[in-house]
């Protein structure tokens, strides 16, 4: 299956597709998927989440998820599903929500607490820690993943001269972001899509199976690592596009 149009006869306004990328990536890891969606007709919204915390995250995107007219299908990578599931929360525009080798957390998980519950998860001894200060005076701590690493634990199947430049590249994320508590499950009443990456070793393949199972989510399984997004754009792109024309209308 290719995205071919957005548009069905019964809804000819194609919803507006917002890309929330996760730790360790930035808006660019979707640069494969936004150019295969444009080419279907869908407008695409890539949002640069903050990573500083998970519900001040989630305010951001849901002020972004408020300024767009009209229908919206939500597509999250990793960390961004976490926020994504707050943010989209009572937002009735939210027609999907696309859950990318990604979290689906349930009231009062951690998004390192669902990482850690599963065996096979290679991405804790490769965090690089770093002091930072906050605005409020106080400390905390960034990480990143250290750049030896980055292609074995996050981009196996991306090419490594592609590997190696989104090692640099890549955005810190607050050690308190990803154990900050859910509060709001957006994918208790809008519906949801989740894709399994059979070879993540950031995101044990068991964890999203069973936290797309118990959120009764549309579940399909590729064999890609964490980083599918940039080594399999049409795969996602294609995931997103079954999840608009679904609910459609």
């Amino acid at each position: 299956m290719s995205v071919s149009t957005a548009t069905t006869p019964g809804d000819p306004t194609p919803p507006t597709v917002v890309l929330v990328h996760g730790a360790f990536a930035d808006s660019s890891s979707w640069n494969g998927v936004v150019a295969r969606l444009r080419e279907g007709g869908y407008p695409v919204l890539g949002v640069a989440n903050p990573l500083r915390g998970l519900h001040s995250d989630a305010e951001y995107l849901r002020a972004v998820l408020a300024s767009v007219d009209g229908p919206i299908v939500v597509a999250g990578h990793s960390y961004g599903g976490s926020v994504m599931s707050e943010a989209a929360d009572g937002n009735p525009e939210v027609r999907a929500l696309v859950y990318v080798a990604s979290f689906l957390l349930e009231e009062g998980e951690s998004t390192a607490e669902l990482a850690a519950r599963f065996p096979g998860g290679q991405l804790g001894p490769a965090l690089r820690p770093v002091p930072v200060a906050t605005a409020d005076g106080g400390t905390a701590t960034d990480l990143s993943i250290e750049q030896d690493a980055f292609r074995e634990v996050f981009a196996a199947d991306v090419p490594p001269d592609v590997a190696s430049l989104m090692a640099v590249a890549q955005r810190p994320v607050v050690a308190d972001a990803l154990e900050g508590k859910a509060t709001r499950t957006a994918w208790k009443t809008i519906p949801s899509w989740t894709m399994v990456t059979l070879q993540d070793r950031a995101i044990p393949a068991d964890a999203m199976r069973f936290m797309a199972e118990r959120a009764s989510s549309r579940t399909v399984e590729i064999d890609a690592s964490h980083a599918v997004p940039v080594s399999q754009p049409r795969a996602v792109a294609e995931l997103i596009d079954e999840a608009a024309r679904a609910t459609a209308g």
